[in-house]
């Protein structure tokens, strides 16, 4: 059994090594241009911090970490399509010829629904979300954020929106290989609208208005998504192609 899964393990460390030397080189690029990329980054908390307000450092290192952080987000942003492109590698040896020829649509599609998870909670979810956090007992406790907790943050965020995002790209590859159809995710959709607000209280900040600025375009993804398996694979197309066959 160990024997049969050593070609599987080797494909699987040359994807990794891939991977590695991409967001490596790229890392070094965006670490000599960090302050442009980190001045993106801290555009929406300091349009909602106090007049005078700055980040601060707690440790002597969290500036350097900062940009570490920083340029390794930037890397992997950049990255996205020889990273989709290489688990579509990893994946195509056990696939039909005809599901092999989605490869396209795949890293296309992964790839731009990423950005546009990435650019919704940039644009909509963190201005919300962090003029909450900062105005919420300003008058009682003057709000000095750090930099390094506000990086980590932002990319969490950033980061569960564009995974979550991946949710029509995902739908219409395990459609095309028949894992799933539209059938079957209409029949989970009030599990999966619980399991989208949890998501949501869990990756955004701890107030209603953002949870509901994530969960609201998941559940529309999800409908999306229906839609997508319905296409793909529609509920029935098994049986037709047994009838076709015995006749």
């Amino acid at each position: 059994m160990f024997e049969d899964l050593k070609p599987h393990l080797a494909d699987l460390q040359k994807r990794l090594i891939i991977i590695s030397i991409t967001l490596g080189v790229m890392f070094f690029v965006c670490f000599a241009y960090y302050e442009p990329i980190l001045k993106w980054m801290l555009a929406p908390i300091e349009a909602v911090l106090p007049v005078g307000s700055k980040m601060i450092a707690v440790e002597v290192s969290e500036t350097f970490f900062t940009a570490v952080k920083v340029s390794l987000f930037g890397a992997f942003l950049i990255s996205l399509p020889i990273i989709f492109w290489q688990i579509w590698l990893f994946l195509a040896p056990g696939l039909y010829s005809n599901e092999k020829k989605i490869i396209v649509p795949f890293v296309l599609g992964a790839t731009i629904m990423f950005l546009m998870g990435a650019i919704f909670s940039y644009y909509i979810v963190v201005p919300f979300g962090f003029d909450f956090l900062v105005n919420f007992g300003s008058q009682v406790v003057a709000v000095t954020p750090s930099i390094g907790a506000y990086i980590t943050f932002f990319i969490k965020i950033v980061f569960g929106f564009g995974i979550a995002f991946e949710l029509p790209v995902i739908t219409f590859f395990f459609a095309v290989i028949g894992i799933v159809n539209d059938k079957m995710m209409k029949d989970f959709f009030k599990y999966a609208v619980v399991f989208i607000f949890i998501l949501a209280a869990l990756l955004t900040p701890p107030d209603v208005v953002t949870q509901f600025l994530m969960a609201i375009p998941l559940i529309l993804l999800y409908i999306v998504s229906i839609y997508i398996a319905k296409i793909f694979n529609p509920a029935g197309k098994e049986e037709i192609y047994e009838d076709d066959e015995e006749e």
